[in-house]
């Protein structure tokens, strides 16, 4: 039953990956981070609860490492969302040098042979629990007691550089995007759940290593009906964010949106309106708006304006709202498919996800709206 966890994490980590493609980039650290940390709890459940001496073999020490690049992953994951520069410098491959250590602290174990490996990983796990146990320069005591500590500082930094940003662009914009307080509950619901697994794990560690007891809530039992709690919200409540899990979050660019918010104040917005018009001909040759998670803010973000302003050249210049425009778009599209016989061997629905929408139903709907008959009149009329 502990195992469904991880594996559940590590599936939630690859729809993640799917996801991200080149349209949410920010995802990809985000995917890394659900990969890496489920890959943890993996090893840690199988360690204790397989009581296979080749499993024991296979999990201890071998994925140390891992642990130490979960906290980057999630630095990397807030930079990339709410940065005004979204690269990742060279500087930031710095955050990764605790896990370079690692792997050369658990060199002297991992090139053992596997038999050896076996013997150790057992003795230590299901004979004597002594993890004062000297691989190199450290010993595995007190790297077990570094790894949560790693983490918990990076839970701190990334908090910190979540508030320090969204103040920066606050002050310099004058504005925050209209998703910025769901970004905020996601990534605190993110950071707190860390830093709670983060502190527990010191707590268990201080308890076991340093007064060589168990005391109070601190008790294997406890241990692992926590932790496995704390990694299953983890994982579920990336679900109450679809826009997390599917979408853009992405802040769009801070100086951009500063330029044209400048530009509006001065009374050019018949001029800004004019870029947009430009703009948006040439980004409609490629028939965005027929991706399923096609919105305002992937479209703000691929032609750098504020969603503000964009929202306000549907709304002044087209006379209509963004959501409608794209249905439009998404019809006008069906359409000429009916029209040239590219669709003659696809269902309604078949059509409808072809051109973007989630759903057969809101398809006839709005393809009923927009020419006054359902899908299937129309293709009787082209066939």
């Amino acid at each position: 039953m502990e195992m469904l966890t991880p594996f559940f994490g590590i599936f939630t980590s690859f729809i993640l990956f799917y996801y991200r493609k080149d349209f949410n980039r920010s995802n990809l650290y985000l995917a890394l981070f659900f990969l890496c940390s489920n890959l943890i709890v993996l090893v840690y459940f199988g360690l204790h609860f397989s009581k296979s001496p080749f499993w024991e073999g296979v999990f201890f020490v071998n994925f140390m490492p891992l642990s130490f690049v979960i906290g980057p992953l999630l630095f990397y994951y807030v930079k990339y969302a709410v940065a005004e520069n979204k690269n990742i410098t060279p500087k930031d491959y710095l955050h990764l040098f605790p896990a370079v250590v690692v792997i050369l602290y658990s060199l002297p174990y991992t090139t053992l042979p596997f038999s050896k490996k076996v013997e150790i990983a057992h003795h230590i796990q299901a004979v004597t629990q002594d993890y004062d146990f000297s691989i190199s320069f450290f010993s595995l005591k007190k790297m077990l007691f570094i790894r949560p500590l790693h983490l918990f500082i990076y839970c701190v930094l990334s908090w910190g550089y979540f508030k320090q940003t969204t103040k920066k662009r606050l002050a310099s914009v004058g504005v925050l995007p209209t998703h910025h307080s769901m970004i905020q509950k996601w990534i605190y619901s993110l950071i707190g759940l860390q830093s709670f697994i983060a502190s527990y794990c010191l707590l268990d560690s201080y308890a076991d290593f340093i007064l060589n007891d168990y005391q109070g809530i601190i008790n294997q039992k406890n241990y692992f009906r926590f932790l496995g709690v704390a990694f299953s919200l983890q994982n579920v409540i990336l679900f109450l964010f679809p826009k997390i899990l599917f979408d853009t979050i992405s802040y769009p660019d801070a100086s951009l949106a500063r330029n044209r918010a400048t530009q509006l104040k001065k009374g050019n917005a018949v001029e800004i309106n004019q870029n947009i018009t430009t703009l948006l001909d040439k980004y409609m040759v490629a028939c965005p708006f027929i991706l399923p998670g096609f919105n305002l803010s992937k479209m703000a973000l691929d032609l750098q304006v504020s969603e503000r302003i964009l929202s306000n050249y549907f709304n002044t210049e087209l006379k209509i709202s963004f959501s409608e425009w794209k249905n439009n778009q998404r019809i006008d599209y069906a359409c000429k498919l009916i029209e040239e016989g590219k669709a003659t061997k696809l269902t309604v629905e078949g059509i409808s996800q072809n051109v973007g929408f989630s759903s057969r139903s809101k398809f006839i709907d709005a393809f009923k709206e927009r020419k006054g008959v359902v899908p299937s009149t129309y293709i009787k009329q082209f066939s």
